[in-house]
């Protein structure tokens, strides 16, 4: 069955990883022939946001944001404790990723994603080490966090752990998909 229509259970594991230390590996360059830049948003609007997280996430029945009201998402992402950065190239976005900054050093990675259509371009491992390295950067960072589950890519969490992530605790949860989840669009 390709399509898992809204209305379905569908259990997943959620597993939380941890980076105590920032790593030893150097700012990574952009494969070659790429053309990106990575931009922060100042004051990201929420239409911006929604864009970013329903491109990535669509096909890992990312949806937990749509039950919040618009002023809600704005409050959250506009706070000053978070930053959106945005990879763009070829004049389009490429992936995003959300940081914030928690208690006695804490900075959480809220969301890391890739749109489809750059996936397998090299740009992913870029922007993920990008992702840390700036996350380590932020005043008073002593511990960088993460999750990802069973419903997202299938390399992730392998991503994940390359880039110096140690899983600490995992969780089964079931979810009703809001919308059809097409099956035959997540690659192996």
């Amino acid at each position: 069955m390709s399509i898992q229509a809204a209305g379905t259970e569908i259990p997943y594991t959620v597993t939380y990883l941890e980076m105590e230390a920032r790593p030893t590996y150097d700012w990574p360059h952009l494969p070659a022939g790429s053309t990106a830049a990575l931009l922060k948003a100042e004051t990201p609007p929420v239409w911006w946001f929604l864009a970013l997280y329903d491109a990535v996430g669509r096909d890992y029945a990312w949806e937990d944001i749509h039950t919040w009201e618009h002023d809600e998402i704005a409050e959250w992402l506009q706070a000053d404790v978070m930053s959106l950065y945005t990879l763009l190239d070829h004049g389009w976005p490429q992936g995003f990723f959300l940081l914030s900054d928690g208690d006695d050093g804490l900075v959480n990675m809220e969301y890391f994603g890739m749109v489809p259509e750059a996936v397998g371009r090299g740009l992913g491992r870029w922007l993920l080490k990008t992702a840390v390295l700036t996350a380590w950067d932020r005043p008073g960072a002593a511990k960088l966090t993460v999750n990802t589950c069973t419903l997202d890519h299938p390399r992730a969490l392998a991503l994940y752990q390359k880039v110096g992530f140690t899983p600490v605790r995992r969780e089964d949860k079931i979810r009703r998909l809001t919308r059809d989840r097409d099956l035959t669009r997540i690659p192996e």
